[in-house]
């Protein structure tokens, strides 16, 4: 095929592009790694706790070799960071339709569904936060005290402003948080226990639904918040 202009600028484009995508791709795989190892952490570190958890178990469940989970996590203690601060990410995100133009019942049922779904979908991510919890959030205890509450603060205006509008009956904000943690959180931090007293050896799409019908009723109800 003889050389042409329109060959020349066609090959330089086509080069061009694929050094565009070259990045994008090896992004993708980075954050498709990324993701499988923080899903083989979160369950490794819900059953063995932090102390009992190697980085080898860790990459067995991962599916990559030891070498490639320590090219993204050189430590264990940094990899046990990344699934708390996933697991808080996901979880806080959910928060960003509780504001002060927001009608009470959608945002705080939103919230609440959001909650629970992440409870059925992350719920070794939940087992893991309740542990670090119960030894004192040695990891994250800045964390909390700082960016966690801001933003519970920051929530909390908007609740007592709709408190002030009348949408809602004035209640502490951040007992009512607490209120909602509680309750969602349950259902994977104590599974064994929901499922026992159900008489069920897991907890059904069904039965969460349920639940979570009638844990927004609960919340609004108890909140003032009319229903339609």
């Amino acid at each position: 095929m003889p050389v042409t202009a329109f060959s020349v600028l066609a090959e330089t484009t086509e080069e061009a592009d694929a050094e565009r995508e070259a990045p994008r791709r090896k992004e993708h795989i980075r954050n498709a790694a990324v993701a499988d190892i923080l899903a083989a952490a979160e369950a490794v570190f819900a059953r063995a706790g932090f102390a009992g958890a190697t980085m080898a178990e860790i990459a067995d469940g991962a599916g990559v070799p030891k070498a490639n989970l320590h090219y993204y996590f050189r430590t264990k203690a940094s990899l046990y960071q990344a699934v708390l601060d996933n697991t808080l990410t996901l979880w806080l995100s959910e928060t960003d339709g509780i504001t002060m133009d927001a009608d009470p019942a959608t945002a705080l049922g939103d919230y609440i569904r959001a909650k629970m779904r992440l409870t059925a979908t992350h719920p070794d991510a939940s087992r893991v936060f309740a542990n670090e919890m119960l030894h004192g959030a040695p990891q994250i205890g800045d964390y909390l005290r700082n960016e966690l509450k801001a933003l519970v603060d920051e929530k909390s205006k908007a609740i007592e402003h709709w408190a002030k509008q009348g949408k809602i009956d004035p209640i502490d904000p951040r007992h009512l948080f607490f209120t909602i943690w509680a309750a969602t959180q349950t259902y994977a931090d104590f599974q064994p226990q929901v499922c026992a007293v159900l008489g069920k050896s897991k907890i059904s799409r069904a039965e969460l639904d349920r639940a979570t019908d009638q844990l927004v009723t609960l919340v609004l109800k108890g909140c003032g918040v009319k229903i339609a």
